[in-house]
Order: structure tokens, then C-alpha cells, then sequence
């Protein structure tokens, strides 16, 4: 005579389901929750820009302006000493934007130099690439600030923008990653059809490693651009600064500082890289998680 199988809790069943969406209820709520007090800092910011100069420390906590202003935007954007924010923004966008090419290309070059082309001492300049991650900027930054003073270039573009022609170690090693899992095949297939060295690297490597070069775009435009200790150590004239050093420059400390001001010009300077994370977005979650699959 065949077993009866055993009866099924309902009750088991029923108290696993209706506990279910309690769990997810606390953790969504627990998200938000985190969320919100990440988030928080960003949103006092831009509500205080529209505040009014007794409402920003007197009302700290409200994130709704009483008296709304855009008198704040007015003020900031005239800047300081006869010169408006607009050339501060133009003079960020230069550095930030002629960095950013200049250091991905330049890392590409040198990523597949090391993935690609054997030559005498490879292992070596790797490794001492990679220690350079190891240097904290302030310590580079005294040797180079004495060549280029001895050089008679300071307060001028060449000092931020002519070091990124030499690649950055980070990005390199990123760029060598996603590299490595593109099959040599195609490079020996090229070889068979007579491309040289810059040929497969231009026709064959550059298109493949889009995402990654994307990837390391968006990093080098976040850093360039809040970048403040670089600009402060090279640029002297005021007509050269760029937003971080403006906004530094908007603080008086011997006087009274026109915080709204300082807070609207803080979240404008905060649009170009929501703006940048928004459109690539896709490409930022594909270049690193493919990087980190073929690595």
C-alpha cells in the first residue's frame, strides 16, 4: 500500500507569506530613509540659494524658502572684481574638458603599449606605474611647482594641462584591464591584412573599448573639475581661476560673506556633472562592470 505523504502546513505557509511584505515594507522604508539623509545635504543647499540672507542661519532645518529670491543667482553670478562667474565656468570647462581628452587618450596609448607590445623592461615601468598610486598629490606637486616656476610658466594653462598628456596610472590600469579581454585573434587578423601597430590599435582596439573610455571620461571630468589644490598652486590672476577657486575666493573673512551667493554659485557649479552622470549613465555601469568581468 503506497505512503500518504505528509499533510502541508498551511499555517507555516501563511505566516512565511504575510511576513514577506513586512520585510520589504522595512527595507524600502530603511532605504529611504538613508537616502534621504544622503540626499539631505544637497537639497539644503539648493533651497538655501533661494533664501534670503537672515532666512539662511535663522531657518536652518526648513527646506522650503518663507521669502523666495533669485536675488541670490543675480549677486553670484556678477562674481567678484569685475569679473562675472561666466569666465569662471568657461575657464572650468577648459581645464576640465581639454584634461579630460588629454588624459583618456593618452592613457589609452599607454594601456595598450603595456597590454599589447612586448618590449624590454615592461614589467619594470608597470610596476612603477602602479606605485605612483601609492603618491599623494601633495607630495608630487612641490617638484613639479619647482619646474615650472624655474621654467617661468606659472599662472598659466600648462602646468594644469600639459602633465595630462602623460596619462594617469588609474586609468591606464583600468584601460589594460578592459583590454586584455579582447582576443589577440583579432589583432594577428589585422596583421595578416597588413595593419601596423597604430592601425590595429586605432581600427581594432579604440572601437571596442568605448565604454571604458567613457568610464575613465566621466571620472576625469568629476575630479578635474572640483579639482581646487591644482589651480590654487599654479594660478595667480583672478581672470584664470576657475569655480572652485572663485567660490573660495567669495568668502571674506575679514568681512561679511554673501552666503546665498556662494550657495547659488555651488549649485550651479553642481549641474555640469549631474548633467554628464545622467546622459552616461549607461556607459559608466558598463565600462566598470565589464571591466571587472574580463579582468
Amino acid at each position: 500500500m503506497a505512503a500518504t505523504p505528509a499533510p502541508v502546513s498551511v499555517r507555516t505557509t501563511k505566516s512565511r507569506s504575510s511576513g514577506k511584505p513586512g520585510r520589504t515594507f522595512l527595507y524600502h522604508a530603511a532605504v529611504v530613509v538613508f537616502g534621504f539623509v544622503m540626499v539631505y545635504p544637497l537639497l539644503w543647499l539648493f533651497a538655501s540659494s533661494f533664501k534670503g540672507p537672515t532666512e539662511i542661519w535663522t531657518q536652518v532645518a526648513s527646506l522650503i524658502p518663507r521669502d523666495f529670491t533669485l536675488n541670490n543667482y543675480v549677486k553670484g553670478w556678477a562674481g567678484f572684481g569685475g569679473i562675472s562667474f561666466s569666465t569662471f565656468f568657461t575657464n572650468s570647462f577648459i581645464y576640465a574638458g581639454i584634461g579630460t581628452v588629454f588624459v583618456v587618450l593618452s592613457s589609452a596609448v599607454v594601456a595598450y603599449g603595456f597590454s599589447r607590445i612586448r618590449f624590454k623592461g615592461r614589467g619594470f615601468w608597470f610596476t612603477c606605474m602602479l606605485l605612483t598610486l601609492m603618491l599623494p598629490v601633495q607630495i608630487t606637486i612641490i617638484p613639479q611647482y619647482i619646474i615650472w616656476s624655474k621654467l617661468n610658466l606659472l599662472n598659466t594653462w600648462i602646468p594644469l594641462l600639459l602633465p595630462k598628456l602623460c596619462g594617469q596610472a588609474f586609468f591606464i590600469f583600468l584601460i589594460m584591464q578592459f583590454i586584455r579581454g579582447i582576443p589577440k585573434e583579432l589583432d594577428e587578423a589585422a596583421r595578416i591584412d597588413g595593419c601596423g601597430q597604430f592601425s590595429i590599435f586605432y581600427r581594432i582596439i579604440l572601437p571596442l573599448i568605448v565604454p571604458a573610455l567613457i568610464t575613465s571620461a566621466i571620472f576625469s571630468f568629476y575630479w578635474t573639475w572640483e579639482d581646487f589644490l591644482t589651480p590654487l598652486v599654479y594660478l595667480n590672476s583672478p581672470k584664470l581661476y576657475t569655480v572652485s577657486l572663485a567660490l573660495r575666493s567669495f568668502a571674506d573673512p575679514s568681512g561679511q560673506t554673501d552666503w546665498g551667493a556662494i550657495f547659488a554659485m555651488s549649485a550651479l557649479s553642481l549641474v555640469p556633472v549631474f548633467v554628464i552622470f545622467v546622459l552616461f549613465q549607461r556607459y559608466l555601469v558598463e565600462g566598470i562592470a565589464t571591466t571587472g568581468i574580463k579582468g
